[in-house]
């Protein structure tokens, strides 16, 4: 008697179809009559719809049957389909590669956007529009900063980088930076949470004194150190 253990199967392209179905598209393979191999053909395909009930609404129903047919005969199968004949490219295609940009970013708090932005003003000729714009971009530009270093950034270091990625087109003085309103908005947050960290300090004095007293009207005697 020969034994037949699951470990010198062939293994099963899909397993929801179970053992015996593919049994059935290996003995396909097997047929030499071409219209006996296309009857039994259907004849699987109408066990493996049984076996997937629930999917009959779907309106591809069938194609994906005959689909999962070609699957499990490792594309290897002469049967007249009434859907065209899937390839294991069609099915799994490669994904198209992707290209990342290759700019070189020179300063990274300030991100690639900040000289692009600085670029496209030295085109333009309202120079009450670029001086509106060039403060707003030094404002943001001390925001980044803050983030980056942890620290308030000086006038002159903005100043100095507008004009550097300007390439001197773009000038700025350091009493027009100063009258532009700081906003530090990570300022606010770091004071909060220093805020945060002395309650929490102080809630825990407080819960420890709590317990000292505790333990002394318990036992009569001081909490051990």
């Amino acid at each position: 008697m020969t034994k037949n253990y699951n470990y010198l199967r062939s293994a099963m392209r899909l397993p929801e179809y179970g053992r015996h179905i593919h049994e059935m598209v290996d003995y396909l393979k097997t047929l030499d009559d071409r219209q006996v191999r296309n009857r039994q053909a259907r004849a699987v395909i109408a066990v493996m719809g049984n076996l997937n009930s629930q999917l009959r609404d779907n309106a591809d129903f069938h194609h994906k049957l005959w689909d999962h047919l070609f699957i499990m005969a490792d594309f290897d199968l002469d049967v007249d389909s009434p859907y065209p004949t899937p390839s294991p490219q069609s099915l799994s295609p490669e994904p198209k590669q992707l290209h990342y940009t290759k700019s070189h970013v020179r300063q990274k708090h300030y991100g690639k956007y900040i000289p692009r932005m600085i670029q496209a003003l030295e085109r333009s000729q309202d120079k009450g529009a670029v001086e509106q714009a060039v403060g707003n971009i030094a404002k943001y530009m001390r925001s980044k900063s803050f983030e980056y270093n942890q620290e308030h950034p000086d006038n002159s270091v903005i100043i100095r980088d507008i004009k550097n990625m300007s390439e001197s087109a773009i000038e700025m003085n350091e009493t027009a930076l100063n009258n532009i309103k700081s906003d530090y908005i990570q300022h606010s947050f770091v004071q909060q949470k220093k805020n945060g960290r002395q309650n929490f300090a102080q809630k825990n004095a407080k819960n420890g004194k709590n317990n000292q007293n505790r333990h002394r009207g318990r036992y009569g005697r001081k909490a051990p150190q």
